[in-house]
């Protein structure tokens, strides 16, 4: 999983509070400054993917003017915890309760997860556009599922899985198709259970590259059977289920994998919704 880079710019008092929660989170590489004037410095001459903002901060408003001038590409999450609601303003996103259900973290991971979707896009731009045709083409749920597997079998994906989220309470995730490695087919969960890792991402919508050693697994990975896999979320608000893609080789999935198999998971998504 590919880190993020997060500056936290927050006042003292505050300080502790917020490094203790985000710096807890895995996927993130977190420093942070209590000083306006350290803020502008560690911008230019440090790599910042994210800085989160505390409005309370003495001249917010003008610091958020000032990030957007000296590097537009930064994404800025404001914070106001005084407020009931608020809009973001020349910010990318703004909470209210930061911590409350891992909402700060969720904001900035789904940030970044656009951003990347938004980088991979021209690249990725003649493979999508034979997914939408297909996808056209494709008759009922089934055959659009078949289109997105076998488009995930042309990607050098030894094996790859459909699961429905049918309910969340209780959980309920159940397989709908799969293609590729013939032996697996009948060993293949019917339902996903409680602790494995198509449960977690349909749950936290979250992106996951498993190994064998991981602790939150699919039960081909943690048997050897398959070497790695990725596991992303179908949809985001309203989530179909989840596409689970593996390979025999250990350490072959790369980053840039996972993006297309999130922007393959909104294509579907998309078709699916509208049907």
């Amino acid at each position: 999983m590919t880190s993020i880079d997060v500056l936290i710019v927050v006042r003292r008092e505050h300080a502790p509070r917020y490094f203790q929660n985000l710096s807890a989170i895995k996927e993130f590489r977190v420093r942070l400054v209590t000083d306006p004037i350290e803020a502008r410095t560690m911008v230019v001459e440090r790599h910042v993917d994210v800085i989160v903002l505390d409005n309370s901060m003495d001249g917010a408003f003008e610091l958020i003017q000032h990030f957007r001038k000296a590097k537009p590409s930064l994404l800025i999450v404001s914070v106001d915890e005084e407020a009931d609601f608020a809009i973001p303003g020349f910010a990318d996103d703004v909470t209210t309760n930061p911590f409350r259900e891992d909402d700060l973290s969720r904001r900035i991971q789904r940030l970044m997860s656009d951003r990347r979707l938004e980088t991979v896009r021209s690249d990725s731009m003649p493979p999508v556009r034979e997914v939408a045709q297909k996808l056209r083409r494709a008759t009922g749920e089934i055959g659009k599922l078949d289109a997105i597997i076998a488009t995930c079998r042309d990607l050098s994906f030894d094996y790859a899985a459909i699961y429905r989220l049918e309910t969340l309470e209780p959980l309920r995730i159940v397989l709908r198709t799969q293609d590729g490695l013939k032996p697996l087919h009948p060993a293949a969960p019917k339902e996903a259970s409680a602790g494995d890792v198509i449960a977690q991402v349909a749950q936290t919508g979250q992106s996951r590259i498993i190994a064998q050693s991981d602790s939150i697994n699919h039960a081909f990975v943690s048997r050897g059977r398959l070497g790695t896999a990725a596991c992303v979320a179908i949809g985001s608000t309203n989530r179909y289920g989840v596409l689970l893609c593996g390979r025999e080789r250990a350490n072959s999935i790369t980053a840039q994998d996972v993006l297309m198999l999130e922007l393959l998971g909104a294509q579907l998504s998309a078709v699916i919704t509208r049907a």
